[in-house]
């Protein structure tokens, strides 16, 4: 009897599965383990919830205020996540983690249609364990629904360009008119001008002018976009004008709103830290600029990267995040460029630098509360820092160093995937460890403040003091003033007024006063 060979199932390459995951472990593991983060995420959450309070699904306010910071989309994301989850920070941060896994998954499938396999898994490393994609990605704003939308816009833009199928470019008005609901004119202005001047370098300005003619895909983009701007002009009248468009549009770019200033150079050092830990790999990617700039889709990439970075840079007012917007083709290149990566120690260092970093964090944080820097209030809220510091933060984060070093000796992995499990590790501790602690001491005062308030069932106002999640956590709209004879007040502990007030309770940096009577 003749025996057929037996052929053995292949082995399953646990790298690639592993990567695979990286997206949802890092975005949604620990999701709702701090606070609500002030001033952003507070403002985004309790205007969600004065939205079920006010019965007005198509205004936002802020503590009985108008809010004309973004349009509508995020909120009524975040409006289902609440009816789901109640009010949460799962609930106010789920659309934020969707929108950043889908924007991994997206950047993936795009680099495997170009690039290959490998090249994708490497963008998919990137894309889910980069710092600053990882710090929005879970945070209960705008931003990372609307990097996911620019990518898609200008992937489908690509698509169109290198094929001519009229499909994509339809997809790209579609993506636009959800980015305009989104966070408005730049959801426009991004990917008009990265294809235009992409197609004015190849000298295909007719193409380009068809391609953003184009009658149904404007009408699709207008279907979408038109019905609630239409209501909160009818609704809110110059008021809308003055809030959203002038203020929150025209004078961001050409002043600095809010205290958010910066350099020209401002974005030349965030880059780099944003991209923590493939900070080594990136500036290997730019060794490679000239070669790439003959290629379509990676001239097309660092234009993208270069005109966001530019165009945010002559804004007047800098925040990190902005430049995200133009992260999306680093990703790509990066991958692209990940055999390229030569010197061990230098791509190792960057990871190292920022391990270290989250180890000695309590100490910092500690000698900073002990020193003369910043204010009093958040001296107060650091100094608290030791105490509330576990035994397993530090185990954890000196064995994720010790981990790290043992990594970066596999000498026979390729430096990249020695890059990627670093990036994966360095995530793990931030969504595990450290940014629990750094929402207890932001925090934590102003949480149990709410939460203690809350049940006396009293009114309360915050007095020379901004916290808007303050209110989420209060389930009440809290004014800002001062409160009525008799009453109760919630205020930093550098704004306590010398007289007509005595002290309630104090935590940190946060003050509960009562008003005496008259």
């Amino acid at each position: 009897m003749i025996r057929r060979p037996t052929t053995l199932a292949p082995k399953p390459d646990w790298f690639r599965i592993l990567v695979f995951l990286l997206p949802p472990v890092m975005y949604l593991l620990c999701l709702g383990s701090a606070p609500l983060f002030d001033v952003d995420e507070g403002a985004f959450s309790e205007a969600t919830r004065e939205m079920f309070e006010r019965g007005d699904f198509l205004s936002t306010y802020l503590n009985g205020e108008h809010r004309f910071d973004k349009p509508i989309l995020i909120y009524w994301l975040q409006a289902l996540a609440y009816l789901a989850l109640g009010p949460s920070e799962w609930a106010f941060r789920l659309p934020s983690a969707l929108a950043a896994i889908a924007w991994c998954y997206a950047t993936w499938h795009f680099a495997r249609q170009r690039f290959g396999a490998d090249a994708a898994l490497a963008a998919l490393a990137v894309a889910s364990t980069s710092l600053g994609p990882m710090i929005i990605g879970r945070a209960a704003t705008a931003d990372a629904l609307l990097n996911l939308l620019l990518a898609l816009t200008l992937f489908d833009a690509w698509r169109h360009l290198e094929s001519g199928r009229r499909l994509p470019l339809l997809r790209s008005f579609l993506w636009m008119g959800l980015g305009a609901l989104t966070k408005g004119p730049i959801a426009i202005l991004v990917p008009a001008a990265v294809t235009l001047l992409y197609c004015a370098s190849r000298g295909h300005w007719r193409r380009w002018l068809k391609a953003v003619a184009d009658p149904l895909g404007w009408l699709i983009f207008l279907l979408l976009v038109v019905p609630w701007y239409a209501a909160a002009l009818n609704i809110h009248g110059q008021l809308f004008i003055d809030g959203f468009v002038l203020r929150h549009n025209v004078e961001r770019f050409s002043g600095t709103l809010e205290g958010h200033g910066g350099s020209i150079a401002y974005y030349l050092f965030a880059v780099p830290l944003l991209l923590l830990p493939w900070t080594g790999p990136l500036f290997a990617a730019i060794r490679g600029l000239r070669d790439d700039l003959a290629t379509g889709v990676r001239r097309l990439l660092w234009i993208w990267a270069a005109f966001v970075v530019a165009f945010f840079s002559l804004s007047g007012t800098k925040l990190p995040h902005y430049v995200l917007y133009g992260c999306t083709p680093l990703f790509l290149l990066i991958a692209a460029h990940r055999d390229d990566l030569k010197r061990v120690w230098a791509h190792g260092l960057p990871p190292a630098i920022l391990m270290a970093v989250y180890a000695m964090l309590p100490w910092i944080l500690a000698a900073l509360a002990a020193s003369q820097a910043g204010d009093a209030y958040s001296r107060a809220q650091l100094g608290r820092a030791v105490a509330e510091t576990s035994p397993f933060y530090v185990l954890a984060t000196f064995g994720g160093i010790a981990c790290w070093a043992a990594l970066f000796h596999l000498s026979r992995v390729p430096i990249w995937r020695r890059l990627a499990s670093a990036g994966a590790l360095q995530g793990l501790l931030l969504v595990v460890f450290v940014v629990p602690l750094a929402g207890e001491l932001a925090q934590g005062p102003v949480k149990r403040a709410a939460l203690a308030l809350r049940e006396t069932g009293e009114p309360v106002t915050l007095m020379s003091y901004t916290a808007p999640s303050f209110s989420v956590y209060r389930q009440a709209v809290t004014p800002r003033r001062q409160p009525e004879p008799g009453g109760l007040a919630v205020t930093r502990i550098d704004r306590v007024p010398d007289s007509g007030y005595r002290t309630v309770g104090v935590e940190g940096g946060v003050v509960i006063l009562r008003r005496q009577m008259p």
